[in-house]
């Protein structure tokens, strides 16, 4: 019986001969978008600037990490990352993360050398181009993941519509710190709903319904401005008129957005917390700096993936280099005081909605949170929240329109299942515990495919016509694991006293757990009158045996 022998393995992407050079096309000019890009970066600024505080808080970090995580993640990630409309800043999946990391290590100066260690090893990471995993997630799930935290979108911004909940932090878990959940808040909001916001939350959303009719975005200078803009003017201008003619009827001091006031780059480097690096010599630090590091890294391939889908021109992003780049902006917030940074799957759908195109909005919306810090934060505390529900309970709206269901449901049960699935359990626990049921649900579906008989072994036909009960059966170029039930399963059903070829000169690798069947196969033949010839399969001692 042949050995079957090494063969080097192949790499890259096969050129048909004659081909010439791939052609890229040119790239735009840098600012060639930028009338498209300033008005999505402010758009994503608005979003971001609450968001950022009251990841903060709840964080148990102070408050100006958050900020500085933010403007970290749009002026400096903006342009390492290779992706053109994800928006990068602190997230809330890893709020709970940093409030057992401090507890852990004892002070947020000592979780800010671990996050400076995380951003290492996210660099390691990408250079290792552990980006690959990215390519392993079923698009099933990532659109359920997408549909689930539209729904959140809408259900968390509720409260803040409705003027009955003054803590910003979009807690995306089922379970709140407050200790409500997602459905107990929304009764709560209700019972303690304010006239005012409600008021001002219905015309920033109406403003934004009717920016998107057709016959309005027929016009040049509609589509120049996002929707979401124009509602937050109107929101402020209307809450200003309020206090004028119904003083009652005015968002009260509390539903308006909280920003420091800082006079001075020196007030605010003053204000800034640093590392301390003495933490490095404790062992805890690098468990909690692993935990970032993994959990970051995960959100981030999920963000960037789930951005792509969403993204109108599917550009695609490399995953090696986002986590390079997510590493060097998580070494950078750090040094600088900031909370852990990934890519958010929030704002940068806000940043699409809102008419992005390239990086630029991104940075834009960096450089606005660094000036708002200086120059603004007495002008944007006037926003009330519940205009920037509106913006948000819009961008969840467009998450999880009704058209998405209808694709997937036409698309068939194997589709289906994981989407409704991953939905359900990102709502009823958090992100990825969520997307984590999804995939070995999808993993599931691709296992039983993988089941069917006849799926990885081929049949030459050529050499079957002489003599009907003689088969000869190709194995595939690459035989991993999860082509064994197949092959047990046409094994299987060969008929007693069959003459049989089964050929592997044309595999370059064959995994070991096929081997060993392989091997129980040609033991038992036999025993069935099977007349068995193997061809580039090696013989393997059996485990037991």
């Amino acid at each position: 019986m042949s050995q079957i022998t090494s063969t080097p393995a192949r790499t890259g992407v096969p050129i048909a001969k004659g081909a010439g050079p791939v052609v890229r096309p040119p790239k735009a000019p840098l600012f060639s978008t930028l009338g498209q890009d300033a008005p999505a970066g402010l758009v994503v600024f608005l979003v971001a600037l609450p968001l950022c505080l009251g990841i903060s808080l709840a964080s148990g970090a102070p408050l100006l990490a958050g900020v500085v995580a933010g403007i970290v993640g749009g002026v400096l990630v903006s342009w390492l990352s290779g992706s053109a409309v994800s928006v990068s800043g602190p997230a809330a999946g890893l709020t709970t993360i940093v409030l057992a990391a401090i507890a852990t290590l004892g002070s947020f100066q000592a979780v800010l050398a671990a996050t400076v260690v995380a951003g290492v090893m996210q660099i390691i990471m990408g250079v290792a181009r552990a980006g690959i995993i990215a390519l392993y997630f079923p698009a099933a799930v990532i659109r359920g993941m997408l549909a689930a935290i539209g729904i959140i979108l809408i259900l968390k911004q509720l409260p803040h519509f409705l003027g009955a909940d003054s803590d910003y932090f979009e807690d995306m878990n089922f379970s709140q710190f407050d200790g409500l959940n997602t459905f107990s808040a929304i009764g709560s909001a209700v019972r303690g709903l304010s006239p005012g916001s409600v008021l001002v939350g219905a015309v920033a959303l109406g403003l934004m319904l009717l920016w998107d009719t057709p016959a309005l975005r027929q016009r040049a200078w509609v589509r120049l401005v996002p929707g979401a803009l124009v509602a937050v003017i109107s929101a402020v201008s209307l809450n200003q008129l309020l206090h004028v003619v119904a003083p009652g009827l005015q968002v009260r001091p509390e539903h308006l957005v909280t920003l420091p006031v800082v006079s001075s780059l020196q007030q605010l480097v003053g204000e800034m917390t640093f590392p301390d690096f003495s933490a490095l010599r404790r062992p805890a630090t690098y468990g909690v700096a692993l935990t970032i590091a993994i959990v970051a890294s995960l959100e981030t391939l999920l963000s960037v993936e789930a951005v792509d889908n969403l993204d109108p021109q599917k550009r695609h992003t490399p995953t090696n280099r986002e986590l390079m780049a997510q590493g060097a902006g998580n070494l950078v917030s750090g040094l600088l005081g900031g909370l852990p940074i990934t890519a958010v799957i929030v704002r940068s759908s806000a940043n699409i909605s809102a008419g992005g195109q390239t990086r630029l909005a991104a940075f834009i919306h960096g450089l606005l949170l660094l000036v708002s810090l200086l120059f603004l934060g007495s002008v944007l505390n006037l926003i009330p929240l519940s205009a920037l529900a509106a913006v948000l309970l819009m961008v969840g709206y467009k998450l999880t329109k009704p058209a998405l269901y209808r694709k997937q449901w036409q698309l068939g049960r194997e589709q289906f299942v994981p989407f409704i699935i991953t939905i359900a359990a990102v709502l009823f626990t958090d992100l990825l515990k969520g997307v984590s049921i999804g995939l070995v649900l999808g993993f599931f579906f691709i296992l039983r495919d993988n089941s069917k008989a006849g799926s990885y072994l081929w049949r030459d036909t050529a050499d079957d016509k002489a003599d009907p009960e003689h088969m000869h059966l190709r194995l595939p170029e690459h035989v991993s694991f999860l082509n064994k039930a197949s092959i047990v399963t046409t094994l299987e059903q060969l008929p007693a006293g069959s003459r049989v070829i089964l050929d592997g000169t044309n595999s370059h690798v064959i995994d070991h757990d096929v081997l060993e069947a392989l091997e129980a196969f040609r033991r038992a033949a036999p025993a069935r009158g099977i007349e068995l010839e193997m061809r580039g399969i090696r013989q393997v001692d059996l485990a037991g045996h």
